[in-house]
């Protein structure tokens, strides 16, 4: 399975679909982010929205919904059941697959401060991203909501935040974000209209009040539908499960005279925590996951992904992608390197000094990598205007040529700066892997050389004799500098193993 990371942004507006809507365009606006649900509550005046990604593209689709959040929700009118404090009340990650929670941890660090920083929003960490034990609790967090934050930020320390600035954002009001296991939304309603028997139930289960571990619960008055609710958050289902939860509670139910009528969960779920349900209820035996249809069908689709094919379409018989698109795809993998080394130095208290510096060689890193990855499908891409070219010859075969030399150029460019940045990580990263900054530099290196055949290749049929000669002198002064780099990381590589 890919690297994935899920993110449920919860947004302060329930009753204006078209905001929702306008929110979630901003977020999945970038190839690659998969809006998997939407749910908007009117009572609640409250939206729970849920996307998947690469963790790459993470910060940046949470951070465009931030943006329109604070362009369209207005905090200073906001009114509504469930607790809030900003117009993106909360934005937890999730890690799915092939990350760690340290992983997902960097990714609420940059976003808080990205959010902080550039829309002026205060911004507290909390689960497994908190940066103290008082902080971890979401409910302490948003003790007081927006109202409370907004009166006492500027003149409470505790309410110092993380990010941002110690002075409320009064139209976008502050936020949380964090890391945390995936949740299960959970609500049963009661066939009654007082609130007090639905304050009594949810404290009967809420972990605060004595009940399970692990789950938070408040009870609802739901006017339209003249019942209350019990409104939770199941934040581990392992440990305490559905159907223990909703067990308790048709018990206290009863002990009032109260019917449960329904239950509902809102957002996604996990499909281990309906299993854990669905064996309860029928008492199955012997029953495993392993018989779910759509688990093994899952499971027999699996393949290699992306890179099997891209590494098959190469040893195709087409002569496209060739080694040009490889050449790219090795320089992509240099500064995937680059980037994993820092992961594994930043916030390690041994390597305190280089945080910062090695923070921003991860992004830039980043940056490389994606650059890079596109460069894959632009060098097969100008092959082919190329040989389409043929047929019309003469000037516009002439400037297709160029363009074929000119990509794989900049192969060479971005394979250049992405040896740079693993130079650096062999001399200040972590040295448990300055084999894995080693292979960056290989693998850029290779970039550069294969890179470089691809733009001399194409050099041979052009007749602009100027531009042959500037490309030429290009090619050897990249070439030049990667080898004198190659040599240095090679140099601090040898000297530390």
């Amino acid at each position: 399975m890919a690297k994935l990371v899920e993110c449920v942004p919860n947004f302060s507006e329930g009753r204006r679909p078209e905001v929702i809507d306008q929110i979630c365009a901003a977020i999945t606006a970038e190839e690659g982010v998969t809006l998997l649900d939407k749910e908007m509550d009117g009572d609640h005046n409250r939206a729970v929205v849920t996307f998947v990604c690469h963790p790459d593209l993470a910060v940046d689709a949470a951070f465009r919904g931030y943006q329109k959040a604070a362009e369209l929700i207005d905090m200073t009118t906001h009114k509504g059941e469930h607790p809030r404090m900003g117009a993106c009340d909360v934005c937890p990650f999730i890690p799915i697959s092939e990350m760690t929670v340290e992983d997902a941890v960097e990714l609420a660090h940059r976003l808080g401060k990205k959010v902080g920083e550039e829309l002026q929003i205060p911004v507290y960490l909390y689960e497994d991203a908190a940066t103290s034990k008082k902080r971890k609790n979401l409910a302490k967090v948003r003790t007081g909501q927006y109202e409370g934050i907004r009166d006492s930020i500027e003149k409470d320390p505790a309410r110092k935040p993380d990010y941002g600035p110690a002075k409320m954002n009064l139209k976008s009001g502050a936020t949380a974000i964090g890391v945390r296991f995936p949740l299960v939304a959970f609500n049963v309603y009661l066939g009654t209209n007082k609130k007090v028997i639905a304050d009594k139930i949810a404290d009967a289960v809420r972990s605060l009040k004595g009940g399970y571990r692990f789950v938070k619960a408040l009870g609802f008055e739901i006017k339209e539908r003249d019942q209350v609710q019990i409104s939770m958050n199941l934040v581990n289902y392992t440990k305490t499960p559905i159907f223990r939860v909703f067990e308790t509670i048709k018990s206290e139910a009863e002990r009032y005279g109260v019917p449960v009528t329904s239950s509902e969960v809102i957002g996604l779920v996990p499909n281990d925590a309906i299993v854990d349900v669905s064996d309860f209820y029928l008492r199955l035996e012997n029953f495993s996951k392993e018989q779910i249809l759509e688990e093994k069908l899952r499971q027999a689709g699996g393949g290699g992904g992306k890179q099997d094919s891209f590494v098959d379409d190469v040893a195709s018989s087409s002569p496209a992608p060739g080694g040009g698109s490889v050449a790219a795809f090795a320089g992509s993998l240099a500064a995937a390197l680059a980037a994993m080394v820092c992961r594994l130095t930043v916030g390690k208290k041994a390597y305190a000094s280089v945080r910062d510096e090695l923070s921003d060689i991860r992004d830039k890193a980043d940056g490389l990598r994606k650059e890079l990855a596109q460069l894959v499908e632009k060098d097969k891409e100008a092959f082919d205007a190329v040989m389409a070219s043929f047929k019309a010859g003469g000037e516009k075969l002439e400037n297709a040529t160029k363009h074929a030399a000119v990509v794989p150029l900049t192969v060479m460019q971005k394979s250049l700066a992405a040896m740079e940045l693993a130079l650096t990580v062999a001399k200040k990263g972590n040295q448990n892997s300055i084999s894995d900054a080693g292979v960056a530099g290989l693998m850029g290196h290779a970039a550069i050389e294969g890179a470089g055949y691809n733009v001399r290749i194409n050099l041979t049929s052009l007749k602009d004799t100027a531009y042959v000669e500037k490309m030429k002198a290009d090619v050897q002064d990249l070439r030049t500098k990667g080898e004198q780099l190659a040599a240095e990381i090679k140099s601090t590589v040898e000297a530390a193993l």
